[in-house]
């Protein structure tokens, strides 16, 4: 059972404690069948899945403004966060699923005009739509400026052509929020929405990495989009793509705390019943001492998600600074949390079809996708640089 003390921080209003116990008993009875042993091997099936049974839940409401079929007025990121966390702390792969809904729409949500929203809104919030998130390209992951997609107005449209890689969804999503510039080499960015079945879109290429999940290459040959399909203001795109990570940066620490959480679970399990030296692997310090610190690293860890969360939704600004410490700390704690449970599991702890070795797995690309740790660091000293000036 995991440890909900958490909850009684005053972080949380009644309807977030409420949240957490009622998708915790839904995960319960639920994801074992889809995510389980006898799940469908294959993952874009499974995916599907899992969207479908998260919409028919009511859970990806919380991923959309309830004028669209949402829950709150605008998106609420401590819901957000106790849904990826706990989605997390049960299946990395419902937790992508919810991620992805929330990613994918947000910068609709958040910046989209009102027939942009309810044109694929409502859709998202049932699961009948799947959605993506296309930023990244190869040669601009970390320096998403340096992006060479562009997105050029022709008259009554927009003429997108260029390739986007490591695209979460890329393969089973019904529609992709993009984003390239005006034209090559300018700064403007412009935001758009382009359909899976547009003529001249293809998922050109599927990537396989350590966690599977959906994940591709998209290639726009001179895709036509209309100019209705347009996120924001013209040339304002980068301002979208930062706002968006700004809202759901926090939630990727909030699926490492998750990780996190069933780690030290599985740990603890195992060193009260582990028979070690007459005792038991709990009786002995060192298992102690990794426990222990295992426990901070994750009140550390959901102190910094919650706080900036808690900040997002009452005081309606961005957290840059916030959001990025949370995610940093987060999952680079998580690995080690979960470093630590593989190595109290001693030789079964990297046998296949052990939960800690799957969350070994599952921690990694949380420290890379959504602004890479390194790329954190820079933005929370460059935060902290700026707020030294401004208060001489």
């Amino acid at each position: 059972m995991a440890d909900t003390s958490f909850l009684k921080w005053p972080f949380f209003e009644d309807h977030h404690r409420m949240l957490a116990r009622d998708l915790d008993a839904w995960a319960c009875e639920h994801l074992p069948e889809i995510c389980g042993e006898d799940a469908d091997d294959d993952i874009d099936v499974t995916c599907i899945r899992l969207v479908r049974a998260l919409g028919a839940g009511g859970w990806l409401r919380y991923c959309v403004p309830k004028a669209y079929g949402g829950v709150h007025g605008g998106l609420d990121v401590r819901s957000l966060c106790i849904i990826r966390e706990t989605l997390a702390r049960h299946s990395g792969l419902a937790d992508f699923a919810f991620a992805m809904q929330g990613l994918g729409s947000g910068a609709i949500s958040t910046y989209g005009n009102d027939a942009l929203k309810q044109a694929y809104l409502p859709d998202v919030a049932s699961g009948a739509k799947i959605a993506a998130f296309a930023l990244s390209e190869e040669g601009a992951g970390s320096d998403v400026a340096a992006m060479e997609t562009t997105i050029t107005p022709q008259g009554e449209n927009y003429s997108v052509s260029g390739t986007k890689t490591w695209i979460s969804n890329g393969g089973i999503a019904d529609f992709y929020t993009l984003f390239g510039k005006e034209v090559a080499g300018s700064k403007q960015v412009n935001a758009v929405v382009v359909d899976a079945d547009t003529h001249g879109f293809t998922v050109s290429e599927r990537i396989d990495v350590i966690a599977p999940h959906p994940l591709g290459t998209l290639t726009f040959d001179g895709v036509e989009v209309p100019a209705s399909n347009l996120i924001g203001t013209e040339g304002k795109g980068m301002s979208v793509a930062l706002g968006t990570l700004d809202i759901f940066r926090t939630t990727v620490g909030a699926a490492a705390l998750g990780f996190a959480r069933r780690a030290l679970d599985e740990a603890t399990d195992r060193a009260v019943s582990r028979k070690m030296f007459g005792a038991t692997l709990a009786d002995q310090p060192i298992a102690q001492e990794r426990l222990a610190e295992m426990a901070v690293d994750v009140d550390a860890s959901a102190l910094l998600i919650y706080r900036a969360a808690w900040v997002k939704d009452t005081q309606k600004q961005r957290v840059t600074r916030e959001a990025a410490m949370a995610k940093m700390f987060a999952t680079d704690q998580a690995q080690i949390v979960i470093d630590k449970a593989v190595q109290l599991f001693g030789g079964l702890g990297i046998t296949k079809g052990v939960k800690v070795e799957e969350l070994y797995r599952e921690i990694r690309a949380l420290r890379i996708y959504e602004g890479a740790s390194d790329v954190q660091k820079i933005v929370i000293a460059r935060q902290h640089l700026q707020a030294h000036g401004e208060q001489k």
